[in-house]
């Protein structure tokens, strides 16, 4: 198994990131930002709480809480029209007689169902890119890469890193001036789906918010962060 490419767990935190296949642009233009951020609220925000997020030209992060096994679960079951009335087969590994599983639904394990809906979003926005591009094959690096957030302050950084990326890769001198992160929205009134409230509470507050990320702006300790690909 490649390195950080374990399955995604229930009630976890993540630090999530990808690349263009071979260093490639995956977005290309300014409305592809907009697409990938409609795709990614349809496909991820039934199984998953997102906290933070950059979009650069040739890779993206993420900063998630997986849901917990009963919300998936409920989603599943929803976007399966799956009634209580309906005999259900969790996915055990038991062997059944064929004609007595003829008219069961079987449902995955909870992690493959996870996995499905980031399947579906980078699929469905590489089949987008190729089609309007003309280009063909693949988008991203075959699979994402994601890191268990196990403590406060990894989490604390994490999202500081998250809005300084574009400093970082030369895109802006000031996260600030960097339009497609999620740094304005947690600042913003606006209706959002991003976890908000969670964010500046964690801070302490707007202000706090605000001055946590411009005092350390410089800091040096975010190598932990890096991308590793193989």
């Amino acid at each position: 198994m490649k390195k950080h490419t374990h399955p995604l767990e229930p009630n976890r935190i993540y630090h999530i990131y990808n690349r263009g296949i071979n260093g490639e642009n995956i977005f290309k233009e300014e409305r592809n930002y907009r697409y990938f951020l409609e795709k990614y609220a349809k496909c991820i925000s039934p199984i998953a709480d997102t906290y933070a997020y950059c979009l650069l030209k040739n890779h993206f992060h993420l900063a998630v809480k997986i849901k917990t096994e009963q919300e998936i679960l409920a989603f599943y079951r929803a976007k399966k029209n799956i009634t209580d009335e309906t005999n259900v087969i969790f996915n055990v590994g038991e062997v059944l007689n064929l004609p007595d599983a003829k008219n069961d639904v079987k449902i995955p394990d909870v992690t493959k169902i996870i996995n499905q809906q980031f399947a579906v979003l980078f699929n469905g926005y590489a089949q987008a890119i190729n089609k309007a591009y003309n280009r063909t094959g693949g988008l991203f690096e075959e699979s994402f890469r994601r890191i268990i957030v196990d403590n406060d302050n990894y989490f604390t950084q994490l999202i500081y890193y998250i809005h300084q990326n574009p400093i970082k890769h030369g895109f802006v001198n000031d996260l600030r001036d960097y339009p497609h992160s999620s740094y304005h929205s947690h600042l913003s009134t606006a209706l959002t789906k991003l976890k908000r409230d969670e964010v500046l509470e964690w801070f302490g507050n707007r202000t706090e918010y605000e001055k946590f990320h411009l005092e350390n702006q410089h800091l040096n300790n975010l190598d932990r962060f890096s991308i590793e690909f193989e």
